[in-house]
């Protein structure tokens, strides 16, 4: 093995043992180069930063560590500043605060938060708020001893005495089972680990769930449990590995849903809640590029599908015979017009819709027939359904908020056609919306595409191109950017800098055509959109070159690596945050997770074509010696998502190229998954030294 240094705070690190030199000059780590070759299509790859895989090789965690000490070290004159910001963003918080609650069956679910606690206490009162409160988990118990806490599936029987909910202590998204006695408050034996998906059935003794694959973290696998028997039983396992599985039930709980699930195509399964020991009926067989989706309501399936729609549609079928010669369309195809879901109740059906990047609501009444519209004050906002479980109601909940509304929660009565404000997020501090604009945006790119652009600034700031702008983005999986509220932004605003969110292609913000024109061998419109979003802010005087700063978070983190190759002048600096930058040498290892059901987002490089392709714009493919923008990148140790070694390889090899003295920093998260922090004050900590960063970069320091 070769000899290693690295520089870490005035230590020098060999890899044959630690020598202190005390006066020892900071230099920046450096990896040590081994060569690794494959062969890809004749072609020989050397990778000579691959030995990063090796979680379990202490040299690995050693230069993580280097690096984390060389980024403190870095920064120390920004503590001050960091410190200013998270008190300033912890000051807009209620941090003693209660969510609105739900009515489910006969009880009030609820989440509070307590002050100083990390993490929500889950709660319930029996009939009214009036009750007694029951608290059915504290997530803060559940964390002690642990430096991560996330809570996936919470879900209740039918007769409320059981809790089945699912926990992840790693990061690693690998969440176990857990049964909780509700009226004892005692944990049942019945658990198991690697758990995607549960639901109950009818009896509320038994229970349905898919399980993950232990090497490639695939869905695959669905069992039936009786409560109480050791077994589970094996019901479905899918075995292409283009699909993964999951299970939920219908809002009216007549039916258990198993859906097969791949970028293009879904087949979904069903058996009757109350059939507990019933085997899964086809709804219909799978078809290449046929997506559709299944709901339920009173003798009907409602099947949201995009055969022959590519925005989507709406078809009805009898429950008892539901092949497609018996299909009737409800909501029929609109071109310009996402149909991104539909909620089905007793007296009402509510369908959201998309155009424009916008979300829209409107109501149908089934005793007349009629179509109502809900109402949203504000041009630029994002709008989406809130919890609503219960299926005989006549109210329909939802979520409105914009870049300067703060979320606000509201009950739309669907007989009367009035909204009721529940609760609207207190922003504390004393915000006042008034004092800020928020704007849409059209930028033209390079093939003459429309791109919106959503845009929130101080009122005052002079569009002289001499304001900071901080522009965001993401562009894949046919996820579209909503223009939401965030609070923390606003210690970016209130110092003059403007906030910008590109919805570039590769979302679904105008459409499925949207998403598909930034999908496979399309992928680079999402980075010219995003360039081209940056030059037309420039151009439009909103700010300049040497005032711009980028962020963006896992695929986004791959927008920010491709962007940076191709136009390292457009921006003054960039943060790259748990960044899917290493795309072939991932998505060449179909062991990893995420790999081979991701062939049909990003492509097969196994496939020439897709490969080269793929090649040309992977961000540690194209790192070339030359000047790069001030970089942040950003990972974590247990992320299932994008593995830490992408941004430590990146961050090595860019290392090894640039040319110029631009800052260049990786911090490893030792202890979280793909979404970093998971206490909310750990969380606003690493926010706070994030856009500390960034702001530094731009003359702002207090």
């Amino acid at each position: 093995m070769s000899r290693i240094r690295w520089a870490i705070a005035g230590m020098v690190v060999w890899s044959l043992g630690l020598t202190t030199l005390a006066d020892t000059p900071l230099k920046p780590p450096v990896a040590k180069r081994v060569e690794h070759r494959e062969t890809r299509h004749g072609e020989t790859v050397t990778d000579e930063y691959h030995w990063l895989r090796e979680k379990s090789n202490p040299e690995v965690i050693a230069y993580l560590e280097a690096e984390n000490a060389y980024a403190d070290a870095q920064t120390t004159d920004l503590k001050e500043f960091e410190e200013v910001l998270y008190d300033e963003m912890l000051g807009r918080i209620k941090q003693t605060d209660l969510s609105v609650p739900t009515r489910r069956g006969g009880y009030f679910y609820y989440s509070r938060t307590d002050e100083g606690k990390q993490y929500p206490i889950q709660c319930r009162r029996k009939g009214s708020m009036e009750a007694p409160e029951e608290v059915l988990l504290d997530e803060n118990e559940l964390a002690e001893g642990h430096t991560y806490l996330s809570l996936g599936a919470f879900t209740v029987s039918d007769d409320e005495n059981l809790l089945a909910y699912t926990v992840d202590t790693t990061g690693f998204r690998q969440y176990t089972l857990y049964v909780k006695d509700l009226r004892t408050g005692k944990l049942l034996p019945d658990t198991t680990e690697r758990v995607t998906s549960v639901q109950w059935a009818a009896d509320g003794e038994t229970l349905f769930l898919s399980t993950e694959d232990p090497v490639n973290k695939r869905s695959d696998h669905v069992w039936r449990h009786r409560l109480g028997e050791e077994s589970f039983e094996p019901i479905y396992e899918e075995r292409d590995v283009l699909y993964r599985v999951h299970v939920e039930r219908t809002r009216d709980k007549k039916y258990i849903l198993l859906t097969v699930i791949s970028s293009d195509t879904t087949e979904v399964h069903h058996l009757r809640a109350e059939d507990a020991g019933g085997e899964f009926q086809v709804f219909l067989p799978r078809e290449k590029h046929h997506r559709y989706y299944v709901g339920h309501r009173e003798g009907q399936f409602y099947i949201r599908t995009n055969k022959g729609a590519t925005n989507f549609q709406i078809v009805t079928a009898p429950d008892n015979d539901p092949r497609p010669e018996n299909w009737q369309v409800f909501v029929p195809h609109q071109e310009g017009v996402l149909l991104t879901g539909i909620d089905l109740f007793k007296n009402f059906a509510v369908v959201v819709e998309k155009s424009q990047a916008i979300n829209s609501m409107r109501v149908l009444d089934f005793h007349n027939g009629e179509w109502t519209q809900i109402p949203f004050p504000e041009p630029v906002y994002a709008a989406y359904p809130y919890s609503n479980p219960e299926y005989d109601t006549r109210a329909y909940r939802y979520n409105y908020q914009s870049l300067v509304t703060p979320s606000t929660v509201y009950d739309f009565d669907t007989e009367t056609h009035e909204s009721t404000l529940l609760k609207q997020q207190e922003v504390l501090g004393g915000y006042d919306p008034s004092e800020y604009v928020s704007e849409r945006l059209w930028a033209t790119a390079r093939d003459g595409t429309k791109v919106p652009l959503s845009i929130v600034y101080k009122k005052g700031v002079e569009r002289d191109g001499t304001a900071p702008l901080f522009l965001y983005g993401y562009g894949s999986y046919g996820a579209g950017l909503t223009a939401s509220f965030a609070e923390d932004r606003l210690c970016l605003l209130d110092r003059g800098m403007i906030f910008c969110m590109a919805h570039i292609r590769g979302g679904n913000e105008l459409g499925e055509a949207w998403r598909s024109a930034g999908l496979l061998m399309q992928k680079k419109n999402t980075f010219n959109d995003f360039v081209d979003s940056a030059e037309y802010l420039i151009k439009e005087k909103w700010t300049s070159s040497q005032r711009l700063v980028a962020q963006g978070y896992s695929a986004g983190g791959l927008l920010m690596g491709a962007v940076v190759n191709m136009r390292p002048d457009l921006f003054r600096a960039i943060h790259c945050a748990v960044p899917f930058v290493d795309v072939i040498n991932t998505m060449m290892d179909a062991d990893l997770p995420l790999t081979t059901s991701e062939y049909l987002v990003w492509g097969d490089p196994h496939q020439r074509d897709a490969y080269e392709y793929m090649k040309s714009y992977s961000p540690y493919d194209n790192l070339r010696a030359g000047p790069y923008p001030a970089m942040l990148v950003t990972g974590s140790l247990n992320d299932s998502q994008v593995m830490y070694w992408e941004p430590a390889k990146y961050v090595a090899r860019m290392r090894a190229l640039k040319t110029n003295d631009t800052e260049l920093l990786l911090k490893t998260n030792m202890g979280a998954g793909h979404g970093g922090a998971s206490g909310r004050y750990d969380h606003l900590r690493e926010q706070a030294f994030e856009y500390a960063w960034l702001m530094s970069q731009v003359g702002i320091n207090n």
